[in-house]
């Protein structure tokens, strides 16, 4: 029984990982393949199905409204559509509070999920990680009227759902950790051992000092030879 154990776990540490990513990535092909039109499928174009053309077809979709939305006169459109979206009383709330949230998150120059931060949660005693997003503005920041920051505490283990939360600054205990690190850490509930921006600039510079070395040793050998 031990044996059989032991390999057995070892079998679902190999197969799970993989099983899990093939669910996702086909839950992401299947996602972006009902956005498509069942008259655009290969199917009713060409007769027979090809595997992944509407999938194929909706990136050469965004890769063009991109293209065209980068020039003056996509802008324009683009400007004519949204004034045309927000004459509509339901769809202009809907709308405009997902471009607003999408604008933040996506942008380049965005300053969303840049920071992790430690903070006290659901009570006092209680730490967890959690995402600068911004400080509070407007009527919210004047009923505070102090130096509050604006964080997202995600949950565990699926960190697209969570709490936003506005909290004095002083209790907020910024991390030397990447975000990508920190997500890692929620998502293995703890397991996965997050690395800080320090150890990893560490790891570089001993990494290339190694390197370094190794380039020295082939040119002392090539020097030897010669």
């Amino acid at each position: 029984m031990r044996f059989f154990k032991r390999y057995f776990i070892t079998g679902l540490l190999i197969w799970i990982p993989l099983i899990i990513t093939v669910w996702v990535i086909a839950l992401l092909f299947s996602t972006l393949e009902s956005v498509v039109p069942s008259f655009l499928s290969s199917q009713s174009l060409f007769g027979y199905r090809i595997p992944g053309f509407q999938v194929l077809l909706v990136l050469a979709v965004v890769l063009l409204t991109g293209l065209l939305g980068a020039n003056f006169i996509g802008r324009t459109l683009v400007e004519r559509w949204e004034q045309l979206l927000g004459r509509i009383p339901l769809v202009r709330s809907i709308y405009n509070s997902v471009k607003q949230v999408s604008d933040t998150v996506l942008a380049p120059d965005g300053q969303a999920f840049r920071e992790a931060v430690l903070v006290q949660y659901p009570r006092q005693g209680a730490w967890t990680i959690a995402f600068l997003t911004g400080v509070p503005v407007g009527e919210v920041a004047d009923k505070l009227g102090g130096d509050y920051v604006s964080v997202y505490v995600p949950t565990t283990p699926n960190p697209t759902s969570g709490f936003f939360l506005m909290m004095p600054r002083q209790d907020v205990q910024v991390l030397d950790m990447s975000v990508d690190a920190a997500l890692k850490y929620i998502v293995s509930m703890g397991v996965v051992a997050p690395v800080t921006v320090k150890a990893l600039e560490a790891g570089h510079e001993a990494a290339s000092v190694v390197d370094a070395a190794h380039d020295i040793d082939q040119l002392d050998d090539a020097g030897g030879k010669h």
